[in-house]
């Protein structure tokens, strides 16, 4: 214990903090604070040392009471200073004095010890409640640190679910993507074969380069397939954008439940401090420092809006992905529904023509064994002529001798009357043989005309079948299937 005066080194450099700004009442106290001296922070630099001891050596040495509670004797009843010493002792206080002196110290004890009784007190219930207090005011604090850290659990389990769910309609969306960039690719081999089947039909020859049902309906492929890349493509920009939109809606979640996640670290980092926890420090004036950009109603509406845009995407994206895959189908079903027309009339014209074939082929046959008659007949014809012209000859050889009779050998009789009819019978014969070899050569003319134009009609069957049938139909056979159009493999 050190005495009473002494002066105490100060025991720290730093000042005391400021007392707290809510205390109870001191009213009951406020007495015995009157002849203090006021508290100067200046004090913190200077050694400590009771104010009483400066205020005791400040006052003249008198008898008068310490306190106000106890006035004191009146003037007149104190004892005067005798100057006398009788029989050699000096005397300076009565007895009465000394036991009003005594008096005194006791009253001014019990009043002093009072006052003490009536501090501790106050003070045993300021600093009882300054722990309750401060329990209090810790308690509702940790309570609403506990508050706002389930708060942010909530809010991060809801964009973990928007979030996977956001990130499995994003996959489905990409799937529909690369289905539609393979549907889009696979009608280019149709739209192709459609157009080779085309420029190889205008090798055509003659009669056969006619505008019939097949190219009547390859056009209208060539228009529906154009058609369904045309709708394709639009929609495959249109699952672009979405995806854009679905990916910077995913971002804003990430971000968001990054966030959230280190709020919610440093929030239950300081749910968790206590009064005996680690790493907990001064300082000083960071209640003054508002770094705070939100209330909680924005906070809980920022981390709504993201969710609510989240969801709006997604069923956009979903609302697309089933218009898609309508799409898909529609377009499969009109290309592939086509694609058959196509190959009927094909079928059709193959038939057509190859029964046209067989039928120029079967008259051909016949008009090449009319030729091989007309010919021999022809020969026959010649050579009766042949045999005619030598029997004239006989005739006129006979007529002509007996031109040589002399005189009235001259006569007319049966035998010149026959010669003479036989030569003019022999002439109408040859004229007639004649008539009928040169009607055989004409009618052997046309039939050869006949044959080459059947001939060149086959050739042109020929070609028609080789490029419908070969060319057309041999590229139509590798047409995707509507498992490749729908794009599944």
């Amino acid at each position: 214990m050190e005495l009473y005066g002494y002066p105490l080194k100060a025991k720290f450099n730093q000042p005391r903090p400021p007392p707290p700004k809510v205390l109870p009442a001191t009213s009951t106290v406020a007495a015995s604070y009157k002849n203090r001296i006021p508290y100067h922070p200046e004090s913190f630099s200077m050694p400590w040392m009771p104010n009483s001891y400066y205020k005791a050596a400040a006052l003249n040495p008198t008898l008068a009471p310490l306190t106000e509670s106890f006035p004191g004797l009146p003037p007149t009843k104190i004892v005067p200073f005798i100057s006398e010493r009788p029989n050699g002792v000096f005397t300076r206080h009565t007895l009465d004095d000394w036991h009003r002196s005594n008096m005194t110290n006791y009253k001014e004890s019990e009043t002093t010890r009072h006052n003490a009784e009536r501090l501790r007190a106050d003070l045993t219930r300021t600093i009882k409640d300054v722990y309750q207090q401060a329990k209090r005011t810790q308690g509702e604090s940790t309570k609403n640190l506990g508050e706002r850290v389930n708060d942010i659990e909530y809010w991060k389990s809801e964009l973990c679910i928007e979030l996977d769910a956001m990130i499995r309609e994003t996959n489905s969306l990409a799937d529909m993507q690369k289905r539609l960039e393979r549907a889009l690719a696979d009608t280019e081999g149709p739209f192709q074969v459609a157009h080779k089947c085309l420029l190889n039909r205008e090798k055509r020859m003659g009669i056969d380069l006619v505008n019939d049902d097949v190219e009547k309906q390859l056009i209208t492929e060539i228009k529906i397939i154009r058609s369904c890349r045309e709708r394709l493509q639009q929609c495959l920009d249109t699952v672009n954008s979405q995806l854009m939109c679905n990916k910077e809606a995913r971002q804003e979640l990430e971000k968001d439940l990054a966030d959230k996640q280190m709020g919610h670290h440093i929030d239950s980092k300081c749910y968790q401090l206590k009064n005996t926890s680690r790493g907990i420090h001064y300082f000083k004036g960071v209640e003054r420092i508002d770094a705070t950009v939100s209330v909680p109603e924005t906070w809980a509406r920022f981390t709504d809006n993201n969710i609510f845009r989240s969801q709006s995407a997604r069923t956009t994206s979903a609302k697309l992905r089933a218009s898609t895959e309508s799409l898909l189908m529609g377009t499969a079903d009109e290309m592939w529904r086509q694609f058959s027309k196509v190959n009927d009339a094909f079928t059709s014209r193959i038939t057509e023509t190859a029964n046209a074939k067989s039928k120029i082929q079967t008259h051909l046959a016949k008009t090449r064994q009319e030729i091989f008659q007309i010919e021999t007949k022809i020969q026959v014809i010649q050579k009766t002529i042949r045999d005619k012209e030598v029997q004239l000859k006989v005739a006129q050889t006979r007529l002509d001798e007996r031109t040589r009779r002399p005189n009235v050998e001259l006569c007319r009789d049966a035998a010149q009357i026959r010669l003479v009819q036989e030569v003019n019978e022999i002439n109408e014969t040859l004229r007639n043989l004649h008539q009928c070899l040169r009607a055989s050569e004409d009618m052997l003319q046309m039939l050869v005309r006949s044959k080459g134009v059947l001939e060149h009609d086959l050739v042109v069957k020929n070609n028609s079948l080789f490029i419908d049938q070969e060319r057309c139909m041999g590229m139509r056979k590798s047409y995707p299937s509507t498992v490749q159009i729908l794009g599944y493999v």
